[in-house]
């Protein structure tokens, strides 16, 4: 016959062994969520940079918000000083300018910024109501103390600029035709390092959105997988280069490789001449 004690003890045993049960059943199904998760960030990511090449780059368009982040991300130092004082000039205009440069010429724009100077050899003779637009604007103070409101990394490498309003919505209100598509530096869907394009609302799903161009633009601080879909208008130069590469450096917001810059990147001033 059983004791008392014995009993005891074997009930013990026996709510241990469920315990244990329990807590493996636990580890098993903790293992296979995070399983679940894990594939889920992997094709969201993959699906982000799929995106990119079906016409990523609007101008007006919305901004990716699939972005596998850390949940308690390491911020890194910003490289870069502080904006000098003024305020973004609250511009618009009816129509397009009329085209007023001289196509034969050299122009060249500088973008003189909190991260460094970006010297730009604009390419008036290939993308002229562009590089007209540009000396417009930046002639009147459009772009000055305008933030650079996007970078991206992975299979597209740019910083995107030219937004008033800092958040990717903004147009001068007007906008210019497609320009320079194919340009011979632009061969396998690939916009190398250095160059300058536009962003507009095309979308190649649908094939709608030419000719949209406004104030926004992208500088690629390296080779970018993306069709000939965008007007390339200009080429950075080797000191500027630098400047885009210590801004790429320091990283994005989301963690993702599409968000704001961590970099405080804001145009304090930029000026067009002519050569």
């Amino acid at each position: 016959m059983v004791s008392q004690e014995q009993r005891r003890k074997q009930l013990a045993r026996e709510k241990f062994l469920r315990q244990q049960q329990r807590r493996e059943a636990a580890r098993r199904r903790r293992r296979a969520r995070n399983a679940v998760i894990a594939g889920a960030l992997a094709v969201i990511v993959a699906g982000g940079a799929v995106s990119y090449a079906a016409g990523a780059f609007d101008d007006g368009g919305s901004k990716s918000d699939d972005a596998a982040a850390d949940p308690t991300p390491s911020k890194p130092k910003d490289p870069c000083r502080k904006a000098a004082p003024g305020k973004v000039k609250p511009l618009s205009f009816k129509k397009e300018p009329k085209l007023a440069i001289d196509k034969s010429a050299a122009y060249a724009m500088k973008l003189s910024t909190t991260c460094g100077d970006i010297d730009i050899d604009l390419d008036a003779a290939k993308a002229p109501r562009t590089v007209n637009s540009f000396d417009f604007l930046v002639n009147k103070g459009y772009l000055d103390h305008t933030r650079c409101h996007r970078l991206t990394a992975g299979t597209v490498n740019v910083l995107q600029c030219g937004d008033p309003k800092g958040t990717g919505e903004g147009t001068p209100g007007y906008s210019i035709p497609d320009e320079n598509l194919k340009d011979k530096r632009l061969r396998g869907n690939v916009y190398p390092a250095g160059t300058v394009a536009m962003a507009n609302r095309y979308k190649a799903d649908t094939k709608k959105g030419r000719d949209t161009g406004g104030s926004q633009f992208f500088l690629v601080y390296q080779d970018s997988q993306l069709p000939p879909d965008y007007t390339p208008f200009g080429t950075v130069s080797a000191s500027g280069m630098k400047v885009l590469k210590k801004i790429a450096t320091a990283g994005e917001s989301t963690g993702g490789g599409d968000g704001a810059p961590n970099a405080t990147v804001v145009i304090d001033k930029a000026t067009v001449r002519k050569s």
